[in-house]
């Protein structure tokens, strides 16, 4: 009976790294609503360039690179974007106070509070979507609009066993309200 049990759990487990496997992050659609903002969470590739894209691009009027390293400024974005450094100096915020997704949407909230947002866009790799979005249904509830639009990546096997690990994980953590 034990060993039956066992066995479910692991298939179950097993099933629900497929399902998360092939059901990655999609981008926004094109015609997703503009938002009030557009919150780019850092630690991949095309995330911060995505989002200066969006914010060009007229998809939201203001941005907020939530968990930005403290030595970065923004003469370190424009060198590295290459673009409008108008742009970055009246829309786009450094936020370095966050150092993990649950941290970072807590950022996120305080400042859409802080700027009076109704509405967000959140960036995001397409395999990290699916925790970044929950960390942030959790942390801002019914209170915002929100547009998912994750940047399409190639994650290795172990970049996807991790994440749906750190996922579970964090779902029993809330469930188990440790």
């Amino acid at each position: 009976m034990i060993s039956r049990l066992v066995s479910l759990l692991l298939l179950t487990y097993l099933l629900g790294f497929v399902i998360f496997a092939f059901t990655l992050g999609k981008p926004a659609p094109t015609n997703a609503a503009t938002t009030d903002a557009a919150v780019v969470l850092t630690g991949g590739s095309g995330r911060i360039e995505h989002g200066a894209d969006v914010l060009h691009d007229g998809k939201a009027r203001r941005l907020l690179i939530a968990g930005a390293d403290p030595s970065v400024t923004k003469a370190d974005l424009a060198r590295r974007l290459k673009g409008d450094g108008k742009i970055l100096q009246c829309c786009v915020d450094l936020g370095s106070e966050s150092v993990d997704t649950r941290s970072n949407a807590e950022e996120a909230s305080r400042w859409l509070t802080q700027h009076k947002f109704h509405s967000l866009r959140l960036i995001t790799s397409d395999w990290h979507m699916r925790r970044a979005r929950y960390e942030f249904e959790r942390v801002l509830g019914a209170k915002y609009s929100l547009v998912t639009d994750a940047v399409r990546t190639e994650p290795s096997f172990l970049t996807l066993f991790g994440e749906y690990n750190k996922y579970v994980l964090r779902r029993i953590a809330v469930w188990a309200d440790i």
